[in-house]
């Protein structure tokens, strides 16, 4: 009597084992994957009876979270980086202006000056005093 009750209880532990390997295999692809939060909702209700599974599952989710902030904290940077070059033309292009301004108006003075001791002298020598 032992031995069909071996025979039958063999078959049992095959596709015990058949079934482990299949949700071991569904574990590691849970794992290769970062879920969405339709298979997160999956993953909770499935995972009520292991604490390992779990924890694995929360580690996916915190490097995926991880992964997500990066990439959001890469694309804010270059974005502050290229308003800062952006501010550097602008600032550059009016100190050029106000330059070419200040030389242009240094020539003015210049030319101002020039006129205003060609009229002294020409008052001076038509003998008008101040």
């Amino acid at each position: 009597m032992e031995r069909p009750s071996l025979e039958i209880n063999l078959p049992d532990i095959h596709e015990e084992g058949k079934l482990y390997v299949v949700d071991s295999l569904n574990n590691l692809n849970k794992l290769n994957v970062c879920p969405d939060v339709s298979q997160r909702v999956l993953d909770e209700e499935e995972n009520t009876g292991g604490t390992g599974e779990n924890t694995a599952g929360s580690n996916v989710r915190n490097q995926c979270l991880f992964f997500v902030t990066f990439i959001l904290t890469l694309i804010v940077s270059l974005a502050l980086v290229s308003f800062v070059i952006f501010l550097i033309i602008q600032t550059r292009n009016k100190m050029d202006q106000i330059s070419s301004r200040l030389i242009s108006e240094k020539k003015n003075i210049e030319d101002l000056k020039k006129m205003n001791n060609m009229i002294l002298k020409h008052l001076n020598q038509s003998g008008i005093k101040e």
